[in-house]
């Protein structure tokens, strides 16, 4: 294919899952009330899954504190357009959310011919891995870092006659930033395995520099969470198994690898024999 056709396939490529976007959007627009009092504004509600859950854990184990039974704060609209331009914003996020696996399917479909058969094979179920692995974040990001860091930010004040009065979008920004930030993280076994495939890095390497990837696990967690211990530590854990979890892919690759070569280097003795 020339340049130009290359181009071509791209366009309808952009085009499809441009529709994808706009049919998920509109989707998301028009069922306004699920969008945004039971999805956006869920965690800003005492009863929501999260919460409620932690009570649940606090009663079980005789620790009541656990136990969140009241949001410290009041959501407000400042701008005269401003829920209307949130809910176009919201509905367009929340496609493109929605749409992401497509989206990845579609770019995939354009880079998949231009690898070599080994390479598209080795590369096998990315869309399946990348999807779940984007999916499973956004849920953690959205029941777990996000509500906790709503409820700290919320509970904490520098003079008791202080009232929390959120402004909508500065809600809203705290729980995309969190949601689509794990949902990013936990593309980490993905990202190691392409890297493993093309040789640029091995387990032995990311075994050595552990505690170096655990110091930035740290920091990274600390910047995508609110300054608070509990918080920190419940996005740290899964991120460290993560990053334990791709070591063992980076193993698995290099010995797949090396059967591999082996199997050719004996196929190539017995053709030479």
């Amino acid at each position: 294919m020339s340049f130009i056709d290359h181009l071509e396939a791209l366009r309808w490529h952009i085009i499809r899952a441009a529709i994808a976007v706009v049919v998920f959007s509109l989707a998301a627009f028009f069922s306004k009330e699920f969008l945004f009092h039971d999805l956006i504004l869920g965690p800003s509600r005492p009863d929501f899954w999260t919460y409620r859950k932690f009570c649940e854990l606090g009663q079980a184990i005789g620790t009541p504190d656990l136990c969140i039974d009241k949001i410290g704060f009041v959501i407000q609209n400042r701008e005269m357009s401003g829920q209307l331009s949130m809910h176009i914003s919201t509905s367009f996020i929340v496609g493109l959310v929605l749409g992401f696996p497509y989206l990845f399917w579609e770019l995939w479909r354009f880079i998949k011919p231009g690898l070599y058969p080994q390479e598209q094979e080795n590369s096998r179920g990315a869309v399946f891995f990348v999807s779940i692995l984007f999916l499973t974040g956004l849920l953690f990001g959205y029941y777990i870092a996000a509500p906790l860091s709503i409820n700290f930010l919320a509970a904490y004040n520098v003079d008791p006659t202080i009232e929390n009065q959120i402004d909508l979008q500065s809600y809203l920004s705290t729980l995309t930033t969190m949601s689509l930030s794990c949902a990013l993280v936990f593309e980490l076994p993905m990202i190691v395995f392409f890297l493993a495939k093309a040789g640029l890095i091995t387990s032995e390497i990311m075994t050595v520099y552990r505690k170096h990837a655990i110091v930035i696990i740290l920091i990274v967690a600390a910047i995508i969470t609110p300054p608070e211990i509990t918080s920190q530590i419940i996005v740290t854990i899964p991120i460290v198994l993560l990053y334990e979890l791709s070591i063992h892919i980076a193993r698995r690759v290099r010995r797949d690898a090396t059967k591999k070569l082996n199997a050719e280097l004996a196929a190539n003795q017995g053709i030479s024999e």
